[in-house]
């Protein structure tokens, strides 16, 4: 093993660091590699609790982290794409999937880590694709992970003999109830129940703690790592809030269950006569896959439970006021509901255009988080609008189609919009303000007036979509509001080149918020030229007349 020349109490704290950081960059680049999967099998949510239960053991496997996998779930769950009951499968399945990781850190390959970082840093040098690089990756994010367990190991043989800490780890000993409570301490804290029950087999392993103990962590782990959810839960919708708890219920009845077995589930752990490392993996691996096999024949009784614990609040019941899709029977009728409908999303997409500015001149949180919000409620009108005029274009005559064909362009680009302030202006945003960056005077001030034309076209572009009269105005402001871009573009290249400090640290995001607004305009204006282009073509017989 590596000399580290330092004291063990620095060695123990960058064993986890790197434990924790290989685990981050394996993940991060399985994810990578893996996102095309990722999205198939979110496709696939509801075909059936088995496929749930595949499919969460597949997440947990690519992000290796449970945590991560019912965070994503509560994410999904506040945009409204998901219900409880299609996921809890998914949380059922994320817990045996975190086995894998803990089985794998259960070997000794330390003695391989740096041969294996090495040659993956040699492949990632010389690679030139980006599937290579994220392979190569994939293997020093594992390396890392087992240098910093043998990190670990090392300094907790030394702190066993050290005769100071000896009734602190007597203590632990004759109290086993204190191995559980400090197992979810330290896995909520770090977030990670590998690196918890990774610490718990060098304890082991050294002889501070029993296997009995270390199970007791094992325990610990499972209900610690629920702490990552609940966090992401905090802020989020009923559907977000239910898919954390879900997950905490899920992992504390299990532990609940198991927990006054202790010693018959060790005598049968045991049973396989394997080093204290790997009773402790075969533990946790037991331990997820006997829970999932109890809880399985009740995933639909809890998923209800859960919903009735965790109700539909005032505050969540933004949803669609005007569609029913059986409610219509005539496809006019529909439409002209639909329309209401979509000019409620545009009204959405013109307050978040309004308000971007602003995100921009205060560091405010409840602003961000407002902006992340509307965004939300803006896919959720456009999957819900869309799949109510598909179900009527079906029905439709062949003029009716076209129309409803128009209005799903229309609320394409009224997403695409909603989707360019929340993912990028409030990134750019969120960027200004960690830098500590201010614009220039002269540049704020371009800045806002753009953003006033910005508001004026998206305000005209949305009037003419119910009024075809006004496009060809509305294309003339957006003319105009091209013209504004390119002379502001001028205007900071300008500065530039005078050096001034601020135009220089605020380049970057100061061209980009331009190009932004400038594409927002332009995607509200998409139905202006079409039907400027329709106008002309039908008065051109009129004019060869």
């Amino acid at each position: 093993m590596l000399d580290f020349q330092n004291s063990y109490f620095i060695i123990l704290i960058a064993g986890v660091a790197m434990f924790l950081y290989g685990s981050s960059m394996a993940s991060t680049s399985l994810e990578k590699l893996m996102a095309t999967k990722i999205t198939s099998l979110m496709n696939k949510l509801s075909s059936s609790q088995f496929l749930s239960i595949g499919i969460g053991i597949g997440l947990t496997t690519i992000l290796q982290s449970s945590g991560a996998v019912t965070s994503m779930l509560v994410g999904l769950g506040n945009a409204r794409v998901i219900k409880l009951a299609q996921v809890m499968g998914i949380i059922v399945g994320t817990a045996i999937g975190s086995t894998l990781t803990v089985q794998l850190i259960s070997f000794d390959l330390s003695s391989y880590a740096l041969p294996i970082f090495s040659l993956s840093f040699i492949v990632f040098f010389l690679a030139k694709k980006q599937v290579i690089k994220n392979i190569a990756t994939v293997f020093m994010g594992f390396a890392l992970l087992f240098i910093g367990l043998k990190m670990i190991s090392t300094s907790a043989h030394y702190f066993s003999q050290l005769e100071i800490l000896a009734d602190f780890f007597q203590s632990i000993r004759d109290n086993s109830f204190y191995s559980f409570i400090a197992a979810v301490i330290f896995c909520a804290f770090v977030q990670s129940s590998a690196v918890t029950i990774g610490l718990a087999m060098s304890l082991a392993s050294a002889g501070v703690i029993s296997v009995h103990d270390a199970v007791l962590w094992v325990y610990g782990a499972n209900i610690g790592t629920t702490s990552v959810a609940l966090f992401a839960s905090v802020g989020s919708n009923y559907i977000g809030k239910q898919v954390a708890w879900a997950h905490f219920f899920y992992k504390t009845l299990s532990v609940i269950i198991f927990y006054p077995l202790t010693s018959y589930f060790l005598q049968f752990v045991e049973g396989f006569q394997a080093t204290p490392s790997r009773m402790i993996a075969n533990s946790h691996f037991f331990f997820n896959v006997a829970s999932a096999m109890i809880f399985f024949p009740f995933i639909r009784k809890g998923a209800e439970l859960i919903e009735k614990m965790f109700p539909k609040g005032p505050s969540d019941e933004f949803g669609a006021e005007f569609l029913t899709l059986n409610t219509y029977q005539n496809s006019s009728l529909a439409i002209s509901y639909a329309q209401r409908e979509i000019m409620r999303m545009a009204d959405i997409v013109l307050n978040m255009i309004k308000d971007s500015v602003h995100l921009f001149e205060t560091e405010d949180t409840t602003l961000v988080q407002s902006i992340k919000d509307r965004d939300n409620q803006v896919d959720f009108l456009y999957r819900e609008i869309k799949m109510f005029l598909l179900d009527h274009a079906n029905q439709s005559t062949t003029v009716v189609h076209q129309n409803i064909m128009k209005m799903i362009m229309f609320i394409s680009d009224l997403e695409r919009a909603a989707d360019s302030i929340d993912i990028n202006i409030r990134t750019l945003a969120v960027k200004k303000h960690a830098l500590r960056l201010e614009f220039s005077s002269q540049g704020l001030s371009e800045i806002q007036k753009m953003h006033e034309q910005v508001v004026k076209v998206a305000s005209m572009g949305i009037n003419a979509y119910d009024n075809p009269q006004m496009c060809e105005l509305a294309i003339e402001l957006k003319r105009d509001l091209a013209k504004l871009e390119t002379m502001y573009r001028e205007n900071h290249i300008s500065r530039l080149n005078q050096g001034l400090r601020e135009t220089i640290n605020t380049s970057s995001i100061h061209l980009d918020l331009l190009s932004e607004y400038r594409r927002i305009a332009s995607l509200l204006c998409n139905h202006a030229y079409a039907t400027t282009k329709i106008k002309t073509s039908d008065e051109a017989p009129q004019d060869k007349g």
